[in-house]
């Protein structure tokens, strides 16, 4: 079992724009042609923090569109959120707030044998980092830059700590980079 955070970026570093629109994302490749598939069917349980959450509350036509449901996740998920947000009908979740080790064992008892998914942000993926849980990056670099916005992963990481384990071209698009986070190593921080 790993704690994972999987997500796209853009070539210079930025999940999503300043306003929090991933429009830059959709042309660039192929959900069902990327690695998603397999790597879905090997989640048990979701975190993710509110932008992304609010994300897909307001582009739930676009969610659709892209994966056939509002909620496309059968998986329990957990939202952090220091606000009151809507639940999405259907969708199996929880809002939680403060410290992600509070919530990281109830999230690993519930993925079972699975992985645990950091969905997003970047600042969400950071705090399991922070706190020891994070095990593994896996990052689809997009070939587009968007000048500014919300960071892949807000935090100063140095080698060794991320060990790059597999580099996947897909289409003209897209590359997808795997890191391993190898814990207890504080040289690499700051």
């Amino acid at each position: 079992m790993k704690t994972q955070y999987y997500t796209a970026t853009s070539l210079d570093g930025f999940i999503a724009t300043e306003d929090d629109s991933l429009d830059w994302l959709f042309p660039l490749g192929d959900l069902n042609s990327s690695s998603y598939p397999e790597f879905i069917s090997g989640v048990g349980a979701l975190a993710m923090g509110s932008a992304t959450y609010e994300w897909m509350i307001r582009n739930s036509e676009k969610v659709i569109a892209e994966t056939g449901a509002a909620w496309p996740y059968t998986q329990p998920a957990w939202i952090f959120s220091s606000r009151t947000l809507p639940a999405i009908e259907g969708a199996n979740i929880r809002f939680v707030n403060g410290d992600v080790r509070r919530v990281h064992a109830e999230m690993q008892a519930a993925a079972g044998s699975k992985n645990v998914w950091i969905v997003g942000g970047g600042d969400l993926a950071g705090q399991f980092y922070d706190a020891g849980l994070l095990d593994e990056l896996i990052v689809q670099i997009g070939s587009a830059t968007l000048g500014k916005g919300k960071p892949l992963f807000p935090r100063r990481v140095l080698n060794p700590v991320l060990r790059l384990v597999s580099v996947r071209q897909m289409g003209t698009g897209m590359v997808e980079l795997r890191y391993e986070v190898h814990k207890g190593d504080s040289s690499g921080t700051a």
